[in-house]
């Protein structure tokens, strides 16, 4: 297990409680965040990282789920009559000039109003949908005060024309919530129309507005927000990857990769070096020296000027690879591994990183060739036997990801992660005796290192033994602290994350994420962890700003559009209590009830 699989690790795990807990960690929040304006709902419900809300997979509630009306149903259409009712009277079935409708009174326009109302309703019945829009138009002009409902039904009436006409349906509702801005039906309309035009922000607004205005009692309101959730943070990560300029990590996460492979000397030049022989050395010499930006401009430097032999070329295609892999560029780095292996088949790293591409391209029958053919050429590589546990491990094959470790450390037992995973796998596997014992030979064998300390606190941290956890997190963190900087700072975010699930001590907790970013201001646990803190807290500023940066962070289209999903909903949240600040104490109410 390397920095960077821990790091995710972390920032999920810390999702996965407030997820278990929304209730009484977030709702339960809603006092102190409704004083700053803003309510910290947890927008993604109880789904999983594979969950397909658009599917309709999850749990409903079908008590509480209310079935949307159709024309088709036995008690009526989707429109409404709203009370009191006033008493239809049969008006002659024609258009109302305005100085007709001048001379009438106040009681003549009412009823004719509400005649035309009527009429309208029974032509939606009957799917007469331009005539129902007729009926509603002239009540609405007749009226002497105006009335939402006669808008939200023709609104309805403009759904059903084929093709719905999406924008008058806007218009309407509009004009409806501006007379009644809590009035639901309007508002899921709109909010419709709105996801069917694209206006995803928007469609947001509304069916937040509508999910907290029902007091999360419709849980169709609530897929709504998380059907347009997805829609939105995936259209809008799809945005910004096809324009952001391509770089490199955090320094944390390139330590973590390039971590997970021992260490090679370096290769023996030729007799007659040429410049880019020397400047693939000194690339090389950067990468040892975890200086990752000069290697990786020195390794490009290098191909640009020649290299004079074909295992150099190899070398230098396998370093420019893995960081053209690092920086999301997955078809380059797959054609830089591949002419790698042209030149030189016996690099059994780069059969190992290309086994990577084919896993990030849903391949595993290639990655596991890949592995195959590494051994062919090196059988005693134990590297091979690590990488390859680590694809069956992310697989859940966990027994046959134990035995891929156990075979690295026979070959190479100073590799502290093959023991790690090692432990790991067993504890995954059920083998929670194995796993331990596992656990306390590696702290043993590797005293001075702070991974098998924070790993085994994870472990106890999973199951509940806090004091325990936090005891082996504190271990870690004298360890990083007494070493030479860069100081890995996964230890505190563990910390923190231990004391909120313990003692739900938010402002520790919080305390922590701050000095580890502090330390590290790229470490992308720190940040998702305090972003979700942060609205524990009611801090919806600096939630806001932690959700921004984890967007900036995030590395894959999977990460952001993780980091978007909580950005919006926060957004929308904060725009509910704009719009209706005197939802305040009620919000707090149940809040109370639901904590």
């Amino acid at each position: 297990m390397s920095s960077s699989t821990s790091s995710q690790g972390v920032a999920d795990r810390v999702q996965n409680f407030v997820s278990e807990h929304k209730h009484a960690v977030l709702l339960g929040t809603a006092a102190a965040l409704v004083a700053i304006g803003g309510v910290a709902y947890y927008a993604s419900s109880s789904r999983g990282p594979g969950g397909d809300v658009e599917r309709g997979e999850g749990k409903k509630d079908k008590k509480k789920s209310k079935k949307r009306k159709t024309v088709k149903d036995d008690d009526g259409p989707i429109i409404e009559e709203r009370k009191p009712k006033p008493a239809a009277v049969e008006e002659e079935d024609r258009e109302y000039s305005a100085e007709e409708i001048a001379a009438m009174s106040h009681e003549e326009r009412t009823k004719v109003a509400a005649s035309l109302k009527a009429k309208g309703n029974s032509a939606y019945q009957a799917r007469k949908f331009a005539t129902a829009i007729d009926y509603y138009t002239r009540a609405i002009a007749v009226t002497p005060k105006p009335e939402p409902v006669f808008f939200s039904n023709r609104a309805a009436c403009y759904v059903n024309l084929n093709p719905p006409q999406h924008d008058k349906v806007v218009e309407d509702c509009d004009a409806a919530l501006a007379l009644d801005k809590k009035y639901l039906k309007a508002l899921n309309r709109r909010a419709t129309a709105l996801e069917a035009l694209e206006r995803y922000e928007e469609a947001l607004r509304d069916f937040t507005a509508a999910a907290i205005l029902d007091q999360f009692q419709n849980m169709s309101s609530a897929e709504a927000v998380e059907r347009v959730l997805k829609k939105l943070a995936t259209k809008k990560a799809t945005d910004i990857l096809s324009t952001r300029e391509r770089r490199l990590p955090s320094h944390m996460f390139t330590s973590a990769y390039f971590g997970a492979f021992r260490q090679r000397p370096l290769p023996e030049l030729p007799e007659n070096p040429t410049t880019g022989d020397n400047t693939l050395i000194l690339a090389l010499e950067a990468l040892g020296a975890s200086d990752y930006a000069h290697a990786f401009t020195l390794v490009n430097e290098a191909i640009e000027q020649g290299i004079s032999w074909d295992k150099g070329q190899a070398e230098a295609l396998n370093l420019r690879g893995t960081f053209k892999f690092l920086m999301t560029d997955v078809d380059g780095a797959k054609e830089d591994f591949l002419k790698s292996l042209e030149l030189d088949p016996s690099l059994t790293q780069t059969w190992v990183k290309i086994a990577s591409v084919w896993m990030e391209q849903s391949d595993p029958t290639k990655a596991f060739e890949c592995f195959e053919e590494a051994i062919k050429h090196n059988p005693n590589d134990p590297d091979i036997y690590y990488h390859r546990g680590q694809v069956l491990f992310i697989m859940n094959e966990f027994d046959q990801a134990a035995e891929n470790y156990t075979k690295s450390t026979e070959l190479d037992d100073k590799f502290v992660f093959s023991h790690i995973q090692l432990a790991v796998a067993q504890y995954k596997s059920g083998n929670l005796a194995n796993s331990m014992a596992t656990f306390r030979r590696t702290l043993k064998s590797f005293p001075d290192r702070s991974e098998p300390q924070n790993y085994y606190g994870e472990l106890l941290l999973d199951q509940q033994r806090y004091p325990d956890a936090i005891e082996k997190f504190d271990r870690a963190i004298e360890i990083e602290r007494a070493k030479t900087p860069p100081m890995n700072v996964l230890p505190m975010v563990n910390k923190g994350l231990a004391m909120f699930q313990w003692q739900q001590d938010v402002a520790t907790a919080e305390k922590c994420c701050q000095e580890a970013l502090e330390i590290d201001p790229e470490c992308e646990a720190a940040v998702a962890t305090l972003a979700q803190l942060s609205l524990q807290q009611g801090k919806i500023d600096v939630a806001m700003r932690m959700f921004d940066k984890q967007s900036q962070l995030a590395r894959s289209e999977p990460e952001l559009v993780n980091a978007l999903t909580y950005q919006y909903a926060t957004e929308a949240q904060v725009q509910f209590m704009h719009t209706y600040p005197d939802m305040a104490a009620q919000l707090g109410q149940m809040a109370r009830m639901m904590a």
